[in-house]
């Protein structure tokens, strides 16, 4: 069974939410995409949150742009953990409306936001909430950010030895 939900208004978002699932899949975690449009396709946005934790899903990523209301729509059904990424839009002002639609939820209905077009970063996170259950994966996690350090210290190295 899949573990992480990754869902977006519109198959448009792909160009984006695909960042999520490269880390996902770097990781080692299942995962299933879909499109569920909160305006489009009420009654499969419905279905889908209300159904997702029979479905063996432990947290869902939901990417959206423009009024952006797919992850907190989707966090009002479900008692999963739902991470946010706003997408800048072709109808997007900026962005910020995405932001601040995800953002911005009513107290009892939390959702985790990550930065714009920060699909990576929800993968991760998704992740991170994984972990606490899954000791492989924490170490996998561990590993991950080890060679993050490694990588930057190498970079370091170059700039210094240059003096770039």
């Amino acid at each position: 069974m899949a573990k992480v939900a990754v869902i977006m208004g519109s198959d448009s978002d792909w160009n984006i939410m695909q960042a999520a699932v490269n880390i996902l899949k770097e990781l080692g975690i299942s995962y299933r995409t879909t499109v569920v449009s909160a305006h489009r396709t009420p009654e499969r946005m419905y279905e889908f949150a209300k159904n997702a934790a029979t479905e063996g899903f432990n947290v869902i990523i939901a990417g959206a742009g423009g009024a952006a209301h797919l992850p907190g729509m989707v966090a009002s059904m479900t008692t999963l953990p739902v991470i946010g990424v706003p997408i800048k839009s072709s109808n997007s002002i900026d962005g910020w409306d995405s932001i601040l639609s995800i953002l911005q939820m009513p107290n009892g209905i939390p959702v985790a936001t990550v930065a714009l077009n920060g699909a990576k970063n929800a993968g991760l996170l998704a992740a991170r909430i994984l972990s606490v259950s899954d000791t492989q994966l924490s170490e996998t996690l561990a590993q991950y950010n080890l060679n993050m350090k490694e990588a930057v210290l190498k970079k370091a190295a170059i700039v210094e030895q240059n003096n770039l």
